[in-house]
């Protein structure tokens, strides 16, 4: 199933005090960079990010899904209407991945 583009508006509004936000459209679903890094992206209509390490503190309890069948697990954001998490979250996990 791809990511409705109702959901990925809501998630960028939502998204909308990150600096150095953007996105791409990837089969059906979309990628998202921060500071041209990929922290996470929509998938099934659900926001997922990147497990690091600043990641896994700010979201503990967080479940890890696929984003696709047979992809690395990654971090399921249920809190998508807390903008300041989600700013401190995408910026944190862009300051550690390559």
């Amino acid at each position: 199933m791809a990511s409705s583009k109702e959901y990925l508006e809501y998630v960028l509004e939502q998204l909308s005090e990150v600096e150095g936000l953007r996105y791409r459209p990837m089969m059906g679903e979309y990628l998202i960079y921060c500071r041209g890094k990929l922290v996470g992206g929509v998938y099934d209509d659900r926001l997922l990010v990147k497990p690091t390490k600043s990641a896994c503190a700010l979201l503990p309890d967080a479940p890890r899904e696929e984003p696709y069948p047979g992809a690395k697990p990654m971090l399921l954001v249920t809190e998508t209407d807390n903008k300041p998490l989600l700013r401190e979250l995408l910026e944190g996990i862009a300051g550690e991945v390559k």
